[in-house]
C-alpha cells in the first residue's frame, strides 16, 4: 500500500502535468488551488507527532495556497475578461513532453543527493524540483500574464516542497515569511494584469513594450 505522503506527491505531480496540458485559465487556477490543498496536508502526512508549528504551518498553507491566492487570481480573470490561453509558444503535448524530461532530470538529481531522514518519502524532492522545472517552463512557453502568474506559483510551490525537508528544523517565523512574500508577490501581480488589461486591453506580455511614461 502507498504511504499517504507518497500518494499526495503523486497527485501534486499529476496536477503539474495537467497544468501544461490545460488551454483554459479557470482550469488553470483550479488545479493550482487543488494542489496547494495538498501542499497543505503533506506537513500533517510526513511530520509525526504533530507540533503546534506543523498544524500552524498546514492550516497556513491550506489558506493561503488553496483558498486565498485562487481567489485572486480568479478575481482578476473575471475583471480582465480572458478565458483561454492564447498561442503559447509550446502547444500541449510538446509541453508534457517538457514535463517527462523536466520529472526524468529531477529523479536523476533526486537520485545523487545525500540520503534523507527515514521518514522523508523518497519522492519528495524529485517533486519539488519537477514542479520547480515546470513552474518555469510554464513562465517561458506561455503569453498570457495571468497564466505566468499560475507558473509563478507552481515556482514557489517547488520550493516550498523541498523546504518541508527541514521543516522540523526551520523556525515557523520564516515559513510563514516566505508565505507572506508569495501573497503579497501574487497581489502585485493581480493589480499588474489588470492594469495591463485596462491599458492595453490584452493580457498577452509581449506587449508591456508598448507601455510608456
Amino acid at each position: 500500500m502507498i504511504p499517504l505522503s507518497e500518494a499526495v506527491l503523486l497527485l501534486v505531480l499529476l496536477v503539474n502535468f495537467a497544468v501544461l496540458a490545460a488551454s483554459r485559465l479557470t482550469f488553470t487556477i483550479r488545479a493550482a488551488a487543488f494542489q496547494g490543498l495538498l501542499l497543505g496536508l503533506l506537513p500533517l502526512a510526513i511530520h509525526h507527532p504533530w507540533s503546534g508549528s506543523t498544524l500552524l504551518l498546514a492550516a497556513g498553507t491550506l489558506a493561503v495556497k488553496g483558498l486565498v491566492l485562487p481567489r485572486v487570481l480568479l478575481w482578476a480573470m473575471r475583471e480582465a475578461a480572458v478565458r483561454r490561453e492564447v498561442e503559447p509558444s509550446l502547444g500541449p503535448l510538446s509541453s508534457i513532453a517538457a514535463g517527462v524530461v523536466a520529472l526524468g532530470i529531477a529523479l536523476a538529481l533526486a537520485n545523487r543527493l545525500p540520503a534523507l531522514d527515514p521518514a522523508i518519502p523518497r519522492l519528495l524532492v524529485a517533486t519539488s524540483f519537477t514542479t520547480v522545472m515546470v513552474g518555469l517552463l510554464v513562465l517561458m512557453t506561455r503569453r498570457k500574464a495571468m497564466t505566468q502568474v499560475v507558473g509563478y506559483l507552481l515556482l514557489e510551490n517547488g520550493i516550498y516542497l523541498f523546504g518541508l525537508i527541514l521543516a522540523g528544523r526551520v523556525p515557523l517565523l520564516v515559513e510563514t515569511g516566505v508565505l507572506l512574500d508569495l501573497v503579497v508577490a501574487v497581489f502585485i501581480m493581480g493589480l499588474v494584469v489588470f492594469h495591463m488589461n485596462r491599458e492595453l486591453e490584452s493580457l498577452d506580455s509581449a506587449r508591456l513594450s508598448e507601455l510608456r511614461e
